[in-house]
């Protein structure tokens, strides 16, 4: 047997290329599409059920929301505290999520109970009834939380930011007031869930120990025809109108910090650049070492944390930078990352630079493709973008072979100081 010498550093190796495990494709009675990853040493599966209903599809702010957070507070056979005690019975979990495009409900469960937890979730997805009892003390609790964020400078330029940057009319822009929780009705929520929370709406991933036996019995509760309603869900077109003020403040007295937010509309991760975006962005401000972090944190002392992002969505995408910082250095801060991006464009990227953001990228790709369920979501992450498994190795190539010289190209048609729109919250000196 051969003995490994702890003492020595073992030999770094770059990716070449992603090698994820691709999933066995099916499809229930009623053509839901199935797609099943069969990995992981645990007796363990998770069954997603995605469904075009995120807030994009509301008419009402609040509805997709609280149309899927409440699905599970009661059904036509049993109430809310019942179905809770069955699913805590069998040690299982639903985790409910409803983003801007997509609505998501997940079972976690072990394989031996599957028989027994699956009508649960049979009951919570197909038959909610969102009772108004539960539905005003949810809304009631809501409310109260979103009162107190309203006073919190980086919820307000969370919210503010996406509002100026695609109107506040457009679903990526629109926010809730706090009379809105009180507007929120079952009837919205049963219309909401009958026209959304549909087979022909709906995709199944699953992934963990998957066998002939899982997809029978999800097809047992979820393949029949009930469910489906056969009638094209029509979205009307949405206009983005970005404010054309370029530098945008809300006075909030008696704060000691402020909470900047910079950036503007990009695109999504279908667009050929995102990739090399991707890596500027993480030069910039995407992780720990990146220049914004070393410039107003590590140097300046200005912040106890800065970032940025490109946010992708099924409609558009968009760049921001945030940070909060002391209200007397708010200005200098500005300036600062405005700096920053300008040397992106004007400064050639040293080759040691460079290799260090290879090496945190292709590293946090590793880990995020640890396990079956990374895997389905890494998955989930194209699929729902209509791209294939090639985004994957073009994003490795891109961040292996981009050159300095095209990251200040990117820098230089994408990132201008002029193109920003800039909002604090807060106050500046």
């Amino acid at each position: 047997m051969e003995i490994i010498d702890r003492t020595k550093q073992p030999q770094i190796r770059s990716i070449k290329k992603a090698v994820l495990l691709k999933p066995a494709k099916y499809k229930l009675d009623n053509e839901i599409p199935v797609f099943a990853f069969n990995a992981g040493t645990q007796d363990v599966v998770k069954i997603q059920f995605v469904f075009r209903a995120g807030s994009w599809f509301q008419s009402e702010v609040l509805t997709a929301f609280s149309t899927n957070k409440l699905i599970i507070e009661g059904t036509k056979k049993h109430k809310g505290a019942e179905l809770a005690s069955e699913i805590d019975f069998y040690g299982a979990y639903i985790e409910l999520k409803a983003e801007k495009d997509m609505a998501y409900v997940s079972l976690y469960t072990q394989n031996k109970h599957l028989k027994n937890t699956l009508p649960i979730l049979e009951e919570i997805i197909r038959q909610p009834v969102f009772p108004e009892n539960e539905l005003r003390t949810f809304m009631q609790n809501q409310k109260q939380d979103f009162m107190i964020d309203c006073n919190k400078v980086n919820f307000i330029a969370r919210s503010k930011f996406n509002e100026l940057i695609f109107g506040k009319d457009h679903p990526y822009g629109r926010n809730a007031d706090a009379e809105d929780f009180d507007k929120v009705k079952t009837a919205d929520l049963l219309a909401f869930h009958q026209k959304f929370y549909r087979a022909e709406n709906c995709t199944v991933i699953i992934s963990g120990h998957v066998n002939h036996v899982t997809i029978k019995d999800l097809n047992c509760y979820f393949g029949d025809d009930r469910w489906k309603q056969k009638k094209e869900i029509k979205i009307p077109p949405y206009k983005i109108t970005t404010t054309k003020t370029r530098e945008n403040i809300i006075i909030k007295e008696k704060v000691s910090q402020s909470s900047l937010r910079i950036g503007k509309i990009l695109f999504n991760k279908t667009h050929p650049d995102f990739h090399g975006l991707q890596v500027l962005n993480t030069l910039l401000g995407g992780y720990f070492g990146s220049r914004l972090m070393t410039n107003i944190r590590e140097d300046k002392g200005f912040t106890y944390g800065i970032g940025s992002a490109i946010v992708s969505m099924h409609h558009s995408g968009f760049f921001f930078i945030t940070s909060e910082v002391g209200v007397d250095v708010c200005n200098r801060a500005i300036e600062e990352i405005y700096h920053e991006i300008k040397k992106l464009r004007t400064q050639k990227i040293s080759k040691n630079e460079l290799e260090l953001v290879r090496s945190y990228m292709t590293g946090t790709f590793l880990r995020s493709i640890d396990g079956p369920f990374a895997i389905a979501d890494r998955f989930l992450g194209i699929y729902e973008y209509g791209l294939s498994y090639d985004y994957y190795d073009q994003l490795i190539n891109t961040i292996k072979t981009i050159t300095p010289v095209q990251l200040a190209g990117l820098a230089e048609k994408y990132l201008s100081e002029d193109s920003m729109i800039e909002l604090v919250v807060g106050n500046k000196n």
